[in-house]
C-alpha cells in the first residue's frame, strides 16, 4: 500500500494488485467484498455503489484513460460522532476500485479518525490474502 498526496493536497492510500495474485475476477467482486466488510462492522453503514465508469462514459467529451476498464466507488459512513458541522466535509467515506487490463487499483482518502483509518487500511490490505 502506498500513500500519496493527490494534487499535492489529498492524502490517498492505494493498493495496486495483479489480477493473477488474488481471487477476485472484476471490480464488482471487490466491491462485494467491501460491502461484506461494511455490513459486518458494528458502526459502518452502507450507502451506495457509484459506477464512476458508466457515469463518466455517458458524458459528452468525457475522457477515460484507455487502460481503465471499470471504475466504481463503494460509499459508506462510520459516523459514530458528529462533533461539529465541518465533519460533514469528510463524510461519507468511499473506497474506489479501478479495474485495469491485468490489475486492480484500490484507493481511499485518509480517514480523519485513526482507529477507523486502520480498519479501512486493513480491509484493503486483506485483498492480498484473497488468493
Amino acid at each position: 500500500m502506498t500513500k500519496t498526496n493527490l494534487m499535492d493536497k489529498y492524502p490517498v492510500f492505494s493498493l495496486h494488485v495483479k489480477k493473477n495474485e488474488i481471487s477476485f475476477k472484476n471490480a464488482d467482486d471487490i466491491i462485494a467484498y467491501f460491502q461484506e466488510r461494511i455490513q459486518e462492522h458494528p458502526v459502518a453503514t452502507f450507502i451506495a455503489i457509484f459506477d464512476h465508469y458508466q457515469h463518466t462514459s455517458s458524458l459528452q467529451d468525457a475522457t477515460i484513460a484507455p487502460e481503465i476498464k471499470d471504475a466504481k466507488n463503494i460509499v459508506f459512513c462510520f459516523g459514530k460522532q458528529l462533533p461539529n458541522a465541518k465533519m460533514l466535509a469528510v463524510r461519507p467515506r468511499s473506497i474506489g476500485v479501478c479495474e485495469l487490463d491485468e490489475s486492480f487499483e484500490v484507493s481511499f482518502l485518509e480517514v480523519p479518525n485513526e482507529q477507523l483509518q486502520k480498519v479501512v487500511y486493513e480491509w484493503v490490505e486483506a485483498l492480498k490474502t484473497q488468493a
